[in-house]
């Protein structure tokens, strides 16, 4: 082959592989929206961990139930929105809950509640997923926490995967953005 046609293949291969990785790129970065921006901007929660937290909650469904009750993209009990309104002076209507933008802000204001009660974030994680009094509970049993700040080891195998879930899902939001 002379070296003409050596150097346009070569140029072809390399653009070929550089449009298959950009779309590549392109195509993964899709399944890692960012909606409700105006709300987490002014929530203060590093954005990052805020769309990880919905997307394992949801993956960003506004309509979610899950099988204990919580609603919408950030999955919250209406004990739990109910509690936060009142704690913000926030008007509670339960069926705002599965209205995306008002469910954002309250599991924006609860995550930021859990984030300044319990020091540690994935002891903060494990509360939003299992629970602000059962997590409270393993922190006072030496059992699963030696400090009482942070957990050396969680009960419940869902939440322990949820946790890993929300960081895998950081880091990618802390990459792609």
């Amino acid at each position: 082959m002379a070296n003409g046609k050596r150097a346009t293949v070569i140029t072809a291969t390399i653009l070929a592989v550089v449009v298959f990785l950009l779309c590549l790129f392109f195509s993964v970065k899709a399944g890692f929206p960012r909606p409700y921006r105006t709300i987490v901007l002014g929530s203060g929660i590093d954005q990052p961990l805020a769309y990880a937290v919905m997307k394992a909650e949801s993956n960003f469904s506004e309509g979610a139930v899950s099988r204990v009750g919580a609603i919408g993209v950030m999955q919250i009990l209406p004990s739990t929105a109910e509690f936060i309104c009142r704690k913000e002076g926030i008007e509670f209507v339960p069926a705002e809950l599965y209205r995306g933008e008002f469910n954002v802000k309250i599991g924006c204001l609860y995550l930021n509640y859990l984030l300044s009660r319990f020091r540690d974030e994935e002891t903060a994680l494990a509360a939003y997923n299992a629970g602000e009094g059962k997590v409270s509970e393993w922190l006072r049993n030496s059992k699963y926490s030696k400090d009482g700040i942070s957990l050396s080891h969680i009960p419940y195998r869902e939440t322990e995967e949820y946790i890993k879930k929300v960081k895998k899902f950081r880091k990618f939001y802390n990459f792609f953005y």
